[in-house]
């Protein structure tokens, strides 16, 4: 099957997925006035250095002040080589943080409250926290990756031929200035000469209209500002193994032509303009594919299924036979479980970009043959995954404790919001449990007051069922209290919310 770029613009939103072999392998949203800041650059003010972390807040213009840390923060005095994973910075989100296995001095001696340094933001703001950010400046171009705090050369593993390798490195090395650093890209393979000299070109520009930038402006004030989701994910995600761009809007269709024209006029003829009567995304089977991955519950072909609950620290998903009953032993059954969802549970990391620690509850196996035979199906799905992932052997209860790197919000992050209705809990108190307690208050409030008469309001449900169901109770105690009790129903009031005041007659 083809593997196709899908892009949906509207006046509000863009949303951009990536299919490969009929899969969706990313899924991104940006949506008008809320701009990712990932990538961006900004001269930034310290507003707090906090010796007890080892760490700084700096003041970069944003809502929440961004989290500085000791590892990320440059001291052109210093001159280190610094190892860096070259398939990293193939991550569509890039800036990664670097130098965190380098000795460095204590924070407070490196900063002071005030100072006005040049950062930018490795990792986006999430729910309550502010944006990491790192002075240790990653420039991304289509074939190149320059970061000029660091003196390294590196060469993307996802490029396999050795002679190509040789080819680029070279190429590269005789271009660079000493002390700085450059990763060569997925995309340069079999990229010209020519095109490595532009594209180098364009970023050592580019570093130096930043810093020039940096001495002009106050702060904070930013200084570069990545490219908008369509044209940023041309450039990130398009290689050879691309086969279409399909653009439902026809003014983005034309800007991400004429992108392509100038940066891979190779690609051109891959650039389409989607002109269907349905919506692209329900064209391609995406829409369905973005519902399934908001919903809790995740059925299996088998008939079994996935819960994915994620909390404050942690998403757990569990695996169930659900209406799988298997042909011959109960441990094959459960060991043909536990593979399907091996390959659920690695489309849907990707799908959602959970991020964090993940912990998996497989079914229990009772050979040790089958547990390994899962933990290695678990490793082969997630070495597709542009994300870094962790993962620790399966325990003896059948659990895998795993993290993935986040570096932006979830999918239910960022087109969902905590329930207005029971405040982000999932849950809210039964019919029963608040009745009750309405008769609670009703003792308490006749002990009180003089009124002759009490009245509730309640919500319907909670109303319909002291009406009937505990009709009983309520009559029992106008004579145990000497009043009587008039019950109400209000569609305004929330489910778990009442009113008790007393009357005279």
């Amino acid at each position: 099957m083809s593997n196709i770029l899908v892009m949906n613009t509207t006046s509000h939103e863009t949303r951009v997925a990536l299919v490969e072999n009929g899969m969706i392998s990313e899924f991104f949203l940006e949506r008008t006035g809320e701009k990712g800041t990932a990538g961006n650059i900004y001269k930034g003010r310290v507003l707090r250095v906090l010796p007890g972390m080892q760490a700084a807040f700096v003041d970069i213009g944003q809502e929440k002040a961004a989290f500085l840390y000791v590892y990320d923060v440059y001291n052109k005095h210093e001159a280190y080589m610094q190892e860096v994973d070259a398939d990293a910075v193939d991550d569509p989100e890039i800036p990664q943080s670097r130098g965190e296995n380098r000795p460095v001095g204590p924070i407070e001696e490196r900063l002071h409250q005030g100072q006005e340094i040049l950062v930018q933001v490795a990792k986006e703001a999430i729910g309550t926290k502010g944006a990491r950010v790192t002075s240790h400046i990653s420039l991304p171009g289509r074939f190149l990756v320059h970061m000029p705090t660091f003196d390294h050369l590196g060469v993307s593993r996802r490029i396999e031929g050795e002679g190509e390798r040789a080819r680029l490195r070279e190429l590269v090395n005789e271009r660079r200035q000493a002390g700085t650093g450059i990763i060569v890209r997925t995309a340069s393979e079999g990229a010209t000469e020519a095109q490595i000299d532009e594209d180098f070109r364009y970023l050592t520009n580019l570093w130096r209209d930043i810093l020039n930038r940096f001495e002009q402006v106050k702060a904070p004030s930013i200084l570069y500002e990545e490219l908008d989701l369509p044209l940023r994910a041309v450039r990130d995600l398009m290689t050879d193994g691309i086969d279409e761009v399909i653009v439902d809007d026809a003014t983005e269709y034309e800007r991400v032509r004429n992108f392509v024209q100038k940066f891979m006029p190779d690609h051109l003829e891959c650039v389409r303009h989607y002109q269907g009567l349905d919506p692209i995304f329900d064209a391609y089977g995406i829409e369905i594919e973005v519902s399934r991955a908001l919903a809790r519950r995740v059925w299996l072909r088998s008939g079994g299924y996935l819960v994915i609950d994620t909390a404050e620290a942690l998403t757990a998903i569990d695996v169930n036979t659900g209406k799988f009953v298997g042909r011959h032993s109960l441990e094959e059954t459960i060991l043909q479980i536990n593979l399907e969802a091996v390959r659920e549970i690695a489309y849907q990391l990707k799908v959602r970009n959970i991020g964090g620690i993940v912990i998996i509850d497989f079914i229990d196996m009772e050979r040790v043959s089958n547990r390994d035979k899962v933990y290695q199906a678990l490793e082969e799905a997630l070495s597709h995954d542009k994300a870094k992932t962790n993962i620790l052997k399966i325990s003896e209860f059948g659990l895998v404790e795993m993290t993935r790197k986040r570096v932006r919000e979830s999918l239910i992050q960022s087109l969902c919001e905590p329930c207005f209705y029971c405040e982000g809990k999932g849950y809210i108190r039964s019919r029963q449990s608040i009745a009750y307690e309405i008769l609670r208050e009703l003792q308490r409030e006749a002990a009180m007051c003089r009124g002759r008469r009490i009245t509730v309001v309640a919500h319907p449900d909670v109303a319909q069922l002291l009406f009937d169901e505990e009709r009983g109770a309520i009559e029992k105690l106008e004579g145990v209290i000497h009043r009587s009790i008039e019950i109400h129903a209000n569609p305004q009031l929330h489910h778990e919310q009442y009113e008790v005041y007393t009357q005279e007659v």
